[in-house]
Formats: structure tokens, C-alpha cells, sequence
């Protein structure tokens, strides 16, 4: 017969001390469910809140951009010094290993090229991002295209709502035309919008002035894209200067990929980004690694 004492009524369930519940880390995600912080905590570090991403998606509107005609040889060995890996679906099945158990952020949106109108995008099949284990669906939200502002905001929540049925976020891209300015009151104005309409995450420009305008303003956690290529120690501040001023993160790519030491600016682009380093600290570590070669 049984122990009396191993079926006692409270015995080993804890009365009178309370479950442990805890918050989440990362801004304006306590609500989510389950599914989607998990995949956000793939993608920010949970003890920085913070994240590196690294973008090689060009090709999808650019074609064979310098420093992507060989992804195999150029973005392969950088994979494991990102947080995450922002692709297509073509590049994720053509290229890159699928051991190297990186988070997926999923180029989900595609249509017009360089050589047309831009933001003229449609949207793939939501199962296909399941069958791909993505973490973050991207989405180009070109907020004042006269042509394809509606239409890429449905975009975004057409995907939000696919996402949320399957527990995938979404990342809001701020799409920025050449007759569009990047300053904060753009900047915020179109991160708003993304957030507003349900982005979990917002991608966009980094601006000199008064970009903690546009970090205060957006209720999600806000990463900056790299932009065109700069000269390391400009990337590097400008980094540094975006995290300081309330980004979440960054996911860069032609500053990466296209540098004469790539993974020296991955690992000084970390230092600045989970560990608060200041540019030349940064630097130093790009520069150290560099003269290793």
C-alpha cells in the first residue's frame, strides 16, 4: 500500500510560495503569444535585447550585387557571427546549410526590380514560410509611394494577420523612395505606420538628427538597416550612435558583406550592439582581426 504521506493533499506543489511569472524583455511584445516570442528570442538576444542581423536579400530587386555573385564563398562563413539571417527563399534553399540553426528573417514580399517602379510587391504563400521554419516574415511597407503606399501596407497586414494564425512575426521594412527624405519626422511618421499596422518589428534608416524621435515614437523594438556601403569607422558610429539612441538592433549588409574584412565588422558591429563598445573600441576590434589575415 501506498505511503499516506506521498499522496498528501500540497505536498511538492509549492502552497505558499508563488509561481514565478515573468515579464518579456523586449519592447512591446508582453501580449504575444507563446510561438512568437520564442522566434523573437531566437532573433534578440535576451540578455542585451538586442540583435545583429545580417541582410543579404538584394538580389531580389538588384540582381548579382557586389559581394553576393558567390554567396556560397561571401555569406556563408559570416552566418555564424549573425543573430539572425534576413534572405529569400531562393538563396535560403540554393545556399545556405540548413545545420547552421540560424533565425530565419524571411524576405515573404517580391515583385518590381531596379529597372521598373518599385514597392510594386506581392506576397508569397504563408505555408511556404511555415515549410521554411522562418522566424520573421519581411514585409517593404513604402509609406509615401504615391503608386504603392495602400497597397503595400495591405501587404503588411495581410501578413500579420497570416502570421499570427501560425505564430510568425512580422518585420515592417520601410521602403524610402528618392523623393522621399529621411528625417526623423519621415522616419517616425513611417515606423508609426508599420507598428501601427501590426509590424512586431520595424526596419529603417538611421538619421543624424533627432532619431530618438523615431525610437520614442515606435511602440516595437526598431533595427536599422546598413545602407549603402561606408567607409568602416562611419558604419561603425553610426551603429553605435543608432543603439545609443534607442534601436534594438541592426541588419546590415553591404556594410558587412562588402568590407575588406567582413567578419572583423560583424564582430566589431557585436561589440557595439550586445556589449555598449564605443566606435573605436569597435574599430580596434575590426582593425585586430583584419591585420590577422
Amino acid at each position: 500500500m501506498a505511503d499516506n504521506d506521498s499522496v498528501r493533499i500540497g505536498k511538492g506543489v509549492g502552497i505558499g510560495t508563488p509561481q514565478k511569472t515573468e515579464g518579456y524583455f523586449l519592447k512591446g511584445s508582453a501580449h504575444l503569444e507563446w510561438g512568437m516570442k520564442d522566434r523573437l528570442s531566437r532573433i534578440f538576444d535576451p540578455k542585451s535585447g538586442r540583435t545583429v542581423m545580417l541582410a543579404f536579400d538584394h538580389g531580389y530587386i538588384m540582381g548579382p550585387t557586389s559581394g553576393l555573385e558567390r554567396m556560397d564563398l561571401t555569406i556563408v562563413p559570416l552566418i555564424e557571427y549573425a543573430d539572425c539571417v534576413m534572405c529569400t527563399r531562393g538563396t535560403l534553399r540554393q545556399v545556405i546549410p540548413p545545420t547552421c540553426n540560424k533565425p530565419i528573417s524571411l524576405r515573404y514580399s517580391a515583385g518590381s526590380t531596379i529597372l521598373t517602379y518599385l514597392n510594386d510587391e506581392c506576397l508569397m504563400d504563408i505555408r511556404e514560410a511555415v515549410r521554411l521554419n522562418a522566424s520573421l516574415l519581411a514585409v517593404m511597407v513604402a509609406v509615401g509611394d504615391q503608386k504603392h503606399e495602400g497597397d503595400t501596407i495591405r501587404n503588411l497586414t495581410r501578413t500579420v494577420d497570416l502570421g499570427t494564425r501560425f505564430g510568425i512575426p512580422t518585420l515592417g521594412v520601410n521602403a524610402v523612395g528618392k523623393e522621399l527624405k529621411r528625417d526623423a519626422r519621415y522616419l517616425s511618421l513611417a515606423a508609426r505606420v508599420a507598428a501601427e499596422n501590426g509590424a512586431h518589428v520595424v526596419k529603417t534608416y538611421y538619421c543624424e538628427e533627432d532619431f530618438e524621435m523615431v525610437t520614442n515614437a515606435c511602440p516595437v523594438p526598431i533595427v536599422i538597416a546598413g545602407g549603402k556601403k561606408l567607409p568602416e569607422k562611419d558604419a561603425l558610429e553610426m551603429a553605435y550612435r543608432a543603439i545609443d539612441q534607442g534601436a534594438s538592433g541592426v541588419d546590415m549588409g553591404r556594410n558587412i558583406f562588402q568590407s575588406d574584412c567582413p567578419v572583423g565588422m560583424m564582430l566589431a558591429v557585436r561589440e557595439i550592439v550586445h556589449n555598449g563598445a564605443k566606435p573605436e573600441q569597435a574599430y580596434a576590434v575590426y582593425e585586430e582581426h583584419k591585420n590577422r589575415k
